[in-house]
C-alpha cells in the first residue's frame, strides 16, 4: 500500500511539475508579446519599415509654359542618376568582371573627367568586393551623355546583364532666364520648406494642378547603409502622366523691352524698386510685366511681384477716379472753376481755428483753373478743394461711389500674391472727418496695388467696361485645348459715355498741354495717362519723417483708338528728379514707342485710299517666297497679272518677277543685298559686295552676256 501511494504520489508531482513549466513558459511568451508591442512595438515597427520594399513616387514629366506666340518659357529636361548593380547577372563571373572593370574605368574617366581611372577602378573594385547592388556612378547625367554611357564597356552588355540602373529626374529650367521669371513663378513641396508649407509663385504655383501631371511608382527595396533600390529596372510599375501645358499672355519681346527699360530708369534714379505692366486693352491679357529689387550687391534682380502684391498709396494717379465720381455725378464739370490758391492751402477746423491739413503741389498752378486744367497740371489743393466742396456733408456719397468701381475688390487674379486694397469710407475706424474726404480726393488714405490702379484706367480706355487682368489664355494636354481663359468683367459701366468723354480729353491732355507735356508727347500717336507722385510714409512719424517718394504713370495709347495700357511705379528714386514725369514717364515712352513701332495695326492704322491708276514700287526680281511673305503680312492681295505694279480695284497688287533674258547678268540696282545675292547667284556669277544698304551699282551692266562664273562687284549705299 505504501508502494502505490509512493508511485502515485510522483506521477503527481511530476504532472504538477510539467503543467508549472507549461504555465510558466506560456506566460513568458505572453509577456514577451506583451513586451514587443506595447514597449518595443514602435522599434521594431521602424526597423520593418527600413527593411522591406514599398512604393515610391516617380515624378511625372511637368507641362510645358508657352508664350503667347508660341515660344517656350519654362520647360522640364530629364536629368539621369546612374547607379551600378556590382551583382549583376552579366558580371557575376569574377573572371568576366576583372576582364572589363579596367576599360569601364577607363570610359567613365575619360567621359566625365571627375575622377582618374585608376581611382574609378579603385571604387568598382571595391564595391564589387562589397556586394553592392547600387553604387552611385554619376548624378545630372543629360540624356545624350546617357545614350553614350550605355555603350561603355559592361554597361553595353544590357539592362539587366550590365548592371546600369538609370533614375530619372526632372530638371525645370527657363529658356529665357530672368525674362518673366517671376510671373512665371515656382513651386516648392511642403516636404522641402522649413515650416513644412507648401509655396506657391506665379503660374508654376497657381496652375500646378494642371502643370504637374500624375505621378507614376515605383517598386524599391531598401538596401544595406539605407539605399533605396528599384525592385525592376524596368521602369515604373505605374507610369507617370506628364503635366498639361500653359498659354500664357506674355510677349517676349515686349517682356524684354519692359524689363531693359525699367531696369535702365532704376538704375539712372537710384531707386529701391519698380514695376511696369503692359496689357491689352480689349481682352485683359497682360503683354509684358516686370519687377525688380535693388540687391545688396548694387545689381537689380527679380524677388518680388510688387505689380501685383504691393499695395500702397498711389497719390495723383487716383485723381482720375475722384473726378470720375464729381463728373458723373454732375457735381462738376471739365468747364468748373477753383481757386487753386497758387498750390498751397489750409484746411481749418472749424472749432478751434487750428490748420487741420496743409495741402501743396509741386508745381504752381496759379489762381482760377478749370478743372479740366488743375487735372492735367496735377493739383492736389484743386481735387482736395472740389471733392470737399461737393461732399464734406455727405462724405459717404463720394465713396460709396469709388466702391461701385470694386476699388475696394480684388481683382481675383489667376496667380497668386494679389494684395489687399483699402478705399476709406466714413464707416472706418481711422476715417477723420476733417483729413480723409480731401486726401482720398489726391490719392492718399487709400492703398491699390499697381495692376488694380492699372485695371481701372484700362475701364476707360475699354469704353468704360472693367475686366480683370488674365495671364493664361489656354491650357492643353498632348496638343489638344482643355481649357480656354477670358477677361472676368468686373464692372460693364464705370460711368456713363458723357463722363467717359469728358474723362479721356483730360487724360489726353495730360500729355499735349500737362504733366506729361515734356516726356511722353510725341509727333507719331498720341497718349492719354496721368502722372502720379506720392510721398511715403515712414510709419508713424508720418510723410515729413523720409523725403521718399513713389513716381508713377499710367494711361493708354493710341489715345484715339486704344490698343495698350500701361503703368509703371518706381519706388523712392534718390538721383535726379522726384516727379514721376521725369521718373516714370521715360519708361513709359520707350516701351510705348517700341510696342507701337512694331506694330502694323495701330503704326499703319490709316487706310490707303488708292485710285485705278496709283503705282507702287515695283518688285524686283528676287526670292520670290520673301517678297509674298511681306506682301501677306501688308495685307497686300498680289495678282499675277502684269508687270507694271499697278493697283486695281479689287485691292490687289499686280506682281509678277521680272524674268531677265537667260544667259544674261540680272540688273540688281536698287536692290538690298539679299535680293541682289539671290539673282546674280542664280544666274551662275559669283558676287563680291562693298558697303552695306542698297545696290547703287554694279560692275558689269545688267543685260550684258559674260561667262558664268565671273566675278560681279555691287557696291552698297
Amino acid at each position: 500500500m505504501a508502494i502505490k501511494l509512493s508511485i502515485r504520489t510522483n506521477i503527481l508531482i511530476r504532472v504538477y511539475l510539467a503543467f508549472g513549466l507549461i504555465l510558466l513558459f506560456s506566460g513568458a511568451v505572453v509577456f514577451q508579446l506583451c513586451r514587443v508591442q506595447i514597449v518595443q512595438g514602435a522599434k521594431w515597427k521602424a526597423m520593418a519599415k527600413t527593411m522591406s520594399a514599398k512604393y515610391m513616387p516617380v515624378d511625372a514629366t511637368r507641362g510645358n509654359i508657352f508664350a503667347s506666340d508660341g515660344s517656350l518659357l519654362a520647360t522640364s529636361v530629364p536629368e539621369y542618376e546612374l547607379h551600378m548593380d556590382m551583382l549583376a547577372s552579366g558580371v557575376a563571373d569574377d573572371a568576366v568582371f576583372q576582364e572589363k572593370v579596367d576599360s569601364l574605368a577607363l570610359s567613365l574617366a575619360h567621359f566625365f573627367h571627375d575622377k582618374s581611372p585608376r581611382e574609378y577602378a579603385k571604387i568598382l573594385r571595391k564595391a564589387r568586393n562589397d556586394g553592392e547592388r547600387y553604387l552611385l556612378i554619376k548624378r545630372k547625367v543629360g540624356f545624350q551623355e546617357l545614350k553614350q554611357v550605355r555603350q561603355f564597356p559592361i554597361f553595353n552588355m544590357g539592362k539587366y546583364k550590365g548592371g546600369l540602373i538609370v533614375i530619372q529626374q526632372n530638371k525645370r529650367i527657363l529658356p529665357y532666364r530672368s525674362l518673366a521669371a517671376r510671373t512665371i513663378g515656382y513651386e516648392i513641396d511642403s516636404a522641402n520648406t522649413a515650416n513644412g508649407k507648401q509655396i506657391a509663385v506665379g503660374l508654376e504655383g497657381a496652375y500646378a494642378d494642371y502643370i504637374n501631371g500624375e505621378n507614376g511608382k515605383r517598386l524599391m527595396q531598401r538596401m544595406a547603409g539605407g539605399v533605396w533600390m528599384p525592385v525592376n529596372n524596368d521602369g515604373e510599375e505605374v507610369e507617370a502622366k506628364e503635366g498639361a501645358d500653359i498659354i500664357s499672355t506674355i510677349d517676349v519681346n515686349f517682356q524684354d523691352l519692359a524689363q531693359a527699360a525699367l531696369k535702365r530708369q532704376l538704375i539712372k534714379s537710384a531707386a529701391d524698386h519698380g514695376c511696369v505692366v503692359l496689357m491689352e486693352v480689349a481682352t485683359g491679357e497682360i503683354k509684358a510685366i516686370a519687377n525688380y529689387t535693388h540687391t545688396k550687391d548694387g545689381d537689380y534682380e527679380e524677388r518680388m511681384n510688387y505689380a501685383i502684391s504691393e499695395s500702397a498709396e498711389p497719390g495723383s494717379t487716383f485723381k482720375l477716379a475722384s473726378y470720375m465720381t464729381a463728373i458723373d455725378q454732375r457735381k462738376i464739370d471739365t468747364s468748373s472753376v477753383i481757386d487753386a490758391q497758387h498750390g498751397e492751402y489750409e484746411l481749418i477746423n472749424p472749432r478751434n481755428g487750428k490748420v487741420a491739413l496743409k495741402i501743396r503741389d509741386a508745381e504752381d498752378p496759379g489762381t482760377i483753373i478749370s478743372a479740366k486744367r488743375a487735372f492735367e497740371e496735377s493739383s492736389n489743393v484743386a481735387a482736395a478743394k472740389f471733392i470737399y466742396a461737393h461732399y464734406h456733408n455727405n462724405p459717404q456719397e463720394f465713396t460709396d461711389k469709388l466702391y461701385s468701381y470694386h476699388l475696394n475688390e480684388k481683382n481675383e487674379l489667376q496667380i497668386p500674391g494679389e494684395g489687399r486694397p483699402r478705399i476709406k469710407n466714413p464707416r472706418s475706424r481711422d476715417w477723420n472727418k476733417l483729413q480723409s474726404l480731401s486726401q482720398i480726393a489726391y490719392g492718399y488714405e487709400s492703398k491699390l496695388t499697381p495692376l488694380q490702379m492699372l485695371t481701372f484706367y484700362n475701364s476707360v480706355a475699354n469704353n468704360g467696361t472693367m475686366i480683370a487682368p488674365i495671364f493664361v489664355s489656354e491650357i492643353r494636354h498632348l496638343g489638344s485645348t482643355i481649357e480656354r481663359f477670358q477677361a472676368r468683367v468686373i464692372n460693364p459701366k464705370v460711368c456713363s459715355d458723357r463722363t467717359l468723354g469728358r474723362l479721356r480729353g483730360m487724360l489726353e491732355g495730360v500729355v499735349q498741354e500737362g504733366t506729361g507735356k515734356l516726356v511722353i508727347k510725341n509727333s507719331l500717336y498720341s497718349v492719354a495717362g496721368k502722372t502720379g507722385t506720392a510721398q511715403i510714409a515712414n510709419g508713424k512719424l508720418g510723410y515729413g519723417a523720409k523725403n521718399s517718394h513713389q513716381d508713377s504713370f499710367c494711361g493708354y495709347f493710341p489715345a484715339d483708338k486704344p490698343k495698350y495700357s500701361m503703368i509703371v511705379v518706381i519706388h523712392d528714386p534718390t538721383v535726379g528728379s522726384h516727379l514721376a514725369a521725369w521718373v516714370a514717364g521715360p519708361v513709359f515712352r520707350e516701351i510705348a514707342d517700341r510696342v507701337y513701332s512694331s506694330d502694323l495695326e495701330m503704326s499703319q492704322a490709316t487706310p490707303l485710299h488708292l485710285v485705278g491708276n496709283t503705282q507702287m514700287p515695283k518688285a524686283k526680281i528676287g526670292d520670290r517666297k520673301a517678297v509674298q511673305e511681306v506682301y501677306s503680312k501688308l495685307n497686300i492681295k498680289p495678282l499675277y497679272a502684269s508687270n507694271n505694279a499697278g493697283v486695281d480695284t479689287s485691292d490687289g497688287l499686280a506682281f509678277e518677277d521680272i524674268q531677265n533674258k537667260r544667259g544674261t547678268v540680272p540688273e540688281v540696282t536698287g536692290m538690298g543685298l539679299s535680293d541682289a545675292l539671290y539673282a546674280l547667284g542664280n544666274a551662275g556669277y559669283k558676287v563680291s559686295v562693298h558697303g552695306s544698304g542698297t545696290v547703287i551699282k554694279q560692275s558689269v551692266t545688267g543685260g550684258s552676256v559674260i561667262p558664268k562664273g565671273s566675278k560681279i562687284i555691287i557696291e552698297l549705299q
